[in-house]
């Protein structure tokens, strides 16, 4: 049980009001207690419900028996993979951690020395003085993105994690000491300490599987090489061509992954192949259960906090294939008989987990926590409106309009391309960062508002009470805490476009993610436990939350985290127990 039979009544009452759990004694319950932490990317609160209702997600229904349901959770914003996955681990937002996206800008940092596999052109580092660059943290920085295992120096093709990483390919730090221009490695880009940091410090066993190299940040600064807060981190990679999969099997949909041919395609292009690579994640989380490594091939301990993000609901929310539409059939969400396919694959394969956990006496001793870093918009198939679109006449996109005003660099929209899905984010050229420019740049967008979908603009102070105000630090130092003066990393203008605008012109997709709309930022959330009463909370929580109640019912202090500190995120409410 997760001890709660031998809390004090003051403790007891305490939990009822859903404040922070306090154990007296913290190291025994860190040894007895888990939480499984899982991210189904894309899924919304709406999915959850129609599943639910449906019986096409019974495992999932199973746990809110047992789990309070959170209907208004809001992700981070942008609600991009990056930002999201740190509010989860970190508690706290861009303005704090320092994640906006994947692909970003930072006026301080140096490119890489080396050209990444995205093809953000590698250039030169001035030592001890702001250089700015863009930073690229996702597939293009590993040594060969196209091979499942990244290219690193694995026994196993089905392998992945933080050996895949070329460092030359990392931004560099011109502030750097003992030796100027060192690479920027993931989790020390981070600003703030995780759950994964506080619960290593205290002697827990840590475990997470992700779909880039780089989500090792879920480890937090180390200042080192190494991200030592995570024990065991499993990343194969997801855009990686398909090859086959011998003996592995998909939960629910019964597919053998042995018959996928190699092809030059990566797992999220097809229906089917994304089910086979969530599979190869969801069979280390069962052997993390099991008391293996993650591929099943050593002993370890059962982690204290592990868990994984699951790809393929948000690949069947976008994806086209061969004239085949995933996503819904209208603006009540519900799915097409392909995306309803991937919860239901999904659904099975968190089936497995909890099997595991009961079949090693360990599921009344362990949290489940399902929420998703980021949902997709928009549900409603008819609103979709694609800029430039599939014929390339539907508009022009924010940042290429700034471009030929030669108000934001060249290096901004080539190579891995602008910070643009269903959000653009801008960051003026040098010299260009002056009041008078920003609204220079704000006088195009608005000129040109109908052509670029454009809903909504933020600069300024309008800006500024959601992120710290754009610049440079007035004074230098290392990467890569929050120093005084501007933020480099703030963008200067993030433009939110009408409902249902992408920034794209792929054929094959119907939707994304990244901006400040309701299908974007509203996804599920549901804490379950043997010894939860079942409830439903439908006042506004944020993913942010998930962090220090983790740490909370773990009987950790949710304030060691730099992040909650920082903007007193609370632990989420209502999670009320049984005994």
């Amino acid at each position: 049980m997760l001890a709660l039979r031998n809390l004090t009544a003051v403790a007891f009452l305490a939990a009822l009001a859903g404040l922070p759990l306090a154990y007296a004694d913290d190291d025994n319950n860190l040894k007895k207690n888990h939480v499984l932490l899982i991210s189904i990317d894309g899924m919304h609160a709406v999915d959850y419900e129609i599943c639910a209702k449906n019986n096409t997600c019974p495992t999932l229904a199973k746990l809110g028996k047992t789990g309070v349901n959170y209907t208004r959770t809001t992700t981070s914003r942008p609600s991009d993979s990056f930002p999201g996955l740190m509010a989860l681990v970190t508690g706290g937002s861009p303005r704090t951690v320092g994640a906006y996206y994947d692909v970003a800008w930072d006026r301080v940092l140096a490119p890489p020395a080396v050209t990444t596999g995205n093809g953000l052109v590698g250039g030169t580092c001035t030592p001890n003085q702001n250089n700015g660059t863009q930073t690229e943290y996702e597939e293009g920085v590993e040594k060969d993105q196209t091979q499942l295992n990244g290219g690193g120096p694995y026994k196993s093709k089905i392998d992945g994690g933080i050996l895949s990483l070329e460092t030359d390919r990392l931004p560099r730090d011109p502030f750097s000491r003992p030796i100027a221009c060192a690479p920027v490695y993931p989790w020390n880009f981070i600003r703030t300490n995780t759950i994964y940091g506080v619960i290593h410090a205290a002697g827990g066993y840590t475990a997470w599987s992700d779909k880039h190299a780089v989500y090792a940040a879920v480890s937090g600064p180390t200042n080192t090489s190494s991200p030592s807060n995570v024990d065991d981190y499993y990343s194969p990679e997801v855009n990686s061509n398909q090859i086959p999969l011998p003996g592995v099997t998909t939960a629910g949909t019964n597919f053998n992954c042995g018959a996928i041919a190699a092809s030059g395609n990566d797992w999220t292009t097809d229906f089917q192949a994304i089910q086979c690579y969530d599979q190869l994640k969801a069979n280390a989380v069962v052997n993390w259960i099991n008391g293996k490594t993650h591929l099943g091939d050593g002993k370890a301990p059962v982690p204290v906090i592990f868990g994984m993000n699951f790809q393929a609901v948000s690949v069947g929310e976008k994806l086209i294939e061969s004239g085949v539409y995933g996503g819904y059939q209208d603006a009540a969400g519900n799915p097409t008989p392909k995306l309803l396919s991937e919860i239901e694959f999904v659904d099975a394969a968190i089936g497995q987990m909890v099997d595991a956990l009961q079949d090693q006496d360990l599921l009344e001793s362990t949290t489940i926590v399902i929420t998703a870093k980021h949902g997709q918009s928009p549900i409603d198939p008819a609103r979709f409106f694609p800029i430039p679109g599939h014929s390339g006449l539907n508009g022009t996109s924010p940042a290429n309009l700034l471009l030929k005003q030669n108000l934001v660099p060249a290096l901004e929209v080539a190579g891995p391309g602008p910070t643009e899905d269903d959000i653009s984010q801008l960051w003026l050229s040098p010299g260009n960062t002056t009041a008078a420019n920003t609204l220079a740049a704000v006088g195009v967008l608005e000129q040109n508002a109908t052509a670029a979908g454009i809903g909504e603009i933020f600069y300024s102070t309008s800006l500024e009470t959601m992120f710290n105000a754009p610049g440079v630090p007035a004074v230098n130092g290392p990467c890569c805490a929050l120093l005084p003066g501007g933020d480099p990393r703030t963008p200067d203008i993030v433009v939110a476009p009408n409902v249902g605008v992408v920034y794209t012109g792929s054929q094959s997709k119907q939707a994304e993610h990244g901006g400040f709309a309701h299908d974007d930022t509203n996804v599920m959330l549901l804490v379950s436990n043997p010894d939860f009463r079942p409830a439903t909370v439908n006042s506004f929580v944020e993913t942010a939350q998930v962090a220090p109640t983790i740490l909370s019912i773990l009987g950790l202090d949710p304030n060691s985290l730099q992040a909650v500190q920082a903007e007193g995120t609370p632990v989420l409410p209502g999670l009320n127990f049984g005994h």
